[in-house]
């Protein structure tokens, strides 16, 4: 029986919580309780393990969806599951794999996403959430979605909303703290940005160290898009106020059949310093050879579900 911890793991906790771990230390967690319109990570730290991003807007409370980093979307089928205030509910259903290992720790998972009136749910979201440890404990969060549909097909409609959004610790943003947006081709601040199409986005600023609040180091979050992706590169929506989002659908809808499900990839990557833009176009084409991942049923004794890599 092989005793050695993996350096990677997947932790489940109680009250429908889930811990990333590297080396015994959270990088991440999951939250999938019923008690939320839609399940969120959160916390998601940084080098000095200081999350980079927080539970809701700074100035706003009419804006508590922002809950760190989560999935939504403005119009299915002209239904709202973005905002709080509608009865549209995203629930997770079941976890498939917990995956522990030396170089990454994966979780997949089954989210539906109800309109709130009708007891079917319009479609099936399967993630795949994959954490890698990288250099200086640095972390990097790969997602991968594929969209379900219930019926034969079903529409996104055109909208910014959506469908990965990610809302920033309050000294990282540019207006409530001291942070900088900026994008893949080096375009900085919300109005030179917001709209136009980049291949990754970053948002860094000034965490505050432990030992003296008065005294702060850099880091930030790079979150790239996937050649793969419908409309790559992408359209952003970002704010000044500290929340960026790669916007699939800005400028037109997208269709999601049972045939040809819609698979979207984004990757997070939680780094130490200010913005590096040559160290984030080799993490963009190292996240465009790494492999697609699908759930599948197992042959494993006492497992139900393993991760494979996907077919071509």
């Amino acid at each position: 029986m092989n005793t050695q911890q993996p350096y990677c793991r997947i932790v489940p906790l109680p009250d429908h919580q889930v811990s990333f771990q590297v080396d015994g230390n959270e990088r991440t967690r999951w939250h999938c309780g019923p008690n939320y319109p839609r399940p969120c990570f959160f916390p998601m730290n940084g080098p000095s393990g200081h999350s980079l991003t927080r539970m809701g807007h700074p100035g706003a409370p009419d804006h508590d969806h922002h809950r760190s980093i989560w999935f939504a979307h403005n119009k299915v089928l002209g239904i709202n599951f973005w905002a709080d205030e509608t009865a549209a509910r995203i629930q997770q259903d079941q976890w498939l794999v917990y995956e522990d290992g030396p170089t990454r720790a994966v979780m997949a998972v089954r989210l539906n996403w109800h309109d709130g009136h009708n007891p079917e749910e319009l479609l099936t979201q399967e993630l795949i959430a994959i954490l890698r440890p990288a250099e200086n404990q640095e972390t990097l969060l790969e997602l991968q979605s594929t969209f379900i549909p219930h019926s034969d097909s079903l529409e996104f409609s055109q909208t910014n909303f959506g469908f990965l959004a990610v809302r920033v610790a309050k000294s990282l943003s540019a207006f409530f703290g001291n942070g900088q947006l900026t994008n893949s081709d080096g375009r900085k601040g919300e109005p030179l940005i917001f709209g136009n199409a980049a291949k990754w986005m970053d948002y860094s600023g000034p965490i505050s160290a432990a030992a003296d609040p008065h005294e702060a180091i850099m880091e930030g979050i790079t979150y790239f898009d996937h050649p793969t992706n419908p409309n790559y590169p992408n359209h952003w929506h970002v704010r000044e106020d500290g929340w960026m989002g790669c916007s699939v659908c800005m400028n037109s809808p997208l269709t999601t059949t049972k045939n040809n499900p819609l698979a979207l990839r984004f990757l997070l990557h939680a780094h130490q310093g200010p913005y590096d833009g040559m160290r984030a176009r080799q993490i963009a084409t190292r996240f465009a050879d790494w492999p697609e991942f699908t759930v599948a049923r197992s042959t494993k004794k006492h497992t139900k579900f393993e991760i494979v890599e996907r077919s071509a």
